[in-house]
């Protein structure tokens, strides 16, 4: 038979979807993948009906269609509070995840080295290693999920290319500061490296956090590609649209390889959620943000009850919770055992660490329908304890 290529070696389902197929076998409640099955704005309904109606079915142009890229420049200013060109400074990609992948395929060689915060997102550990790139893994520290600025000095090298900020961060809920931005960015300007930020759950901040984009930041946004989209803010992660703005000499290359793998994001969807941008009031997106804070805390209440120590996060809608208070012997074991005796499907954490604490914690998202998480809290509490 012919043998695989060296870099699809060890490829495997991530423990995000094996988990999804494992909760679907037992018909239980999905806290594992952040599939975000919540219902979806008028707006973002009305905008695709429209454009297909109008007959916006072709290929885009590789940019991505230019009433997308210009309400996305509108709200980088308005939100983001950095200023990028429609025209030459924003792609449209396949989700933030097609984001990734351009810019990967775009800036690295086999062997160049690429910095990881860790926790990770397994999918951005997985898609360097698939292209051929070498991590570099930095731990957070503690229930903050502090930087230690010495150890992060000390991953940069010679090779080093890029390095990815998730903030706010999966599955850690750590919402990068200011401060901690200006550290990492005064390091990719001594090292000319890049600085790739991963700010799908922007609009998901917590009270006592608040979201800051680096390119934001004078002294960064020449070395900075920030990569977004929609799937989180609109509850719509199947429609896989994502774009990366940066500055033109840095996104010029994306926009071709985006062409060469992708072709384009799906039109329709460009155009409807274009209509959104233009149309959702910003009450919004404060109501999207303060109703994953009561289903947070409703489940971190939850989680305590039967002998979990949540980690309760400052962004995202995921959450890191310990079990050592319960006779699990790792995290595997833990994951099988809410999904055989409550049909609560969780993510390893494993997933995301290379050791410990990863093997002492599961990860739960709760972006869910309220009488979904009670429905789980219902079923954790008969087979776990708690009232």
């Amino acid at each position: 038979m012919t043998q695989r290529a060296k870099r699809a070696e060890g490829l495997r389902q991530s423990d995000i979807r094996r988990m999804s197929v494992e909760c679907a076998r037992v018909d239980g409640v999905n806290l594992g993948q952040g599939i975000c099955d919540l219902p979806l704005h008028p707006a973002v309904l009305a905008g695709t009906a429209a454009a297909i109606e109008a007959g916006h079915n072709a290929y885009s142009p590789l940019e991505g269609a230019i009433e997308l890229r210009q309400a996305i420049a509108k709200k980088c200013e308005s939100f983001n509070r950095f200023r990028c060109d429609p025209e030459r400074e924003v792609v449209v990609t396949v989700g933030a995840t097609g984001a990734f992948a351009n810019v990967c395929l775009s800036y690295l060689d086999p062997g160049d080295e690429v910095i990881l915060f860790e926790p990770y997102y397994g999918y951005h550990l997985n898609t360097l290693k698939l292209i051929g790139g070498e991590p570099r893994f930095v731990t957070l520290h503690g229930r903050e999920f502090d930087i230690n600025f010495d150890e992060l000095a000390a991953a940069f090298g010679e090779r080093t290319k890029m390095i990815v900020v998730n903030t706010p961060g999966n599955p850690s809920g750590k919402v990068f500061t200011r401060e901690e931005l200006l550290q990492i960015g005064e390091l990719c300007r001594r090292h000319d490296v890049l600085l790739v930020t991963d700010e799908i759950y922007e609009y998901i901040v917590y009270p006592g956090a608040e979201h800051v984009s680096p390119a934001s930041i004078d002294e960064l946004r020449e070395c900075t590609l920030t990569m977004s989209g929609f799937s989180k803010t609109f509850s719509i992660t199947g429609w896989r649209l994502g774009y990366v703005a940066g500055p033109a000499e840095l996104v010029e290359p994306l926009g071709l390889v985006n062409d060469l793998f992708y072709v384009c994001a799906p039109t329709p969807l460009q155009h409807g959620i274009a209509y959104a941008l233009e149309q959702v009031e910003p009450s919004y997106y404060e109501s999207l943000a303060r109703d994953y804070l009561g289903k947070r805390d409703f489940f971190a209440a939850v989680l305590q009850e039967i002998g979990f120590d949540p980690w309760v996060p400052d962004g995202a809608y995921y959450m890191l919770a310990d079990f050592r208070a319960l006779s699990f012997k790792d995290d595997l074991e833990a994951a099988k055992t809410l999904l055989e005796k409550a049909h609560v499907a969780t993510v390893p954490g494993s997933a995301f660490y290379r050791g410990a604490p990863g093997d002492r914690v599961l990860r739960f998202c709760y972006a869910k329908p309220m009488e979904d998480l009670e429905k789980a809290a219902q079923s954790l509490r008969r087979a776990f304890g708690g009232r």
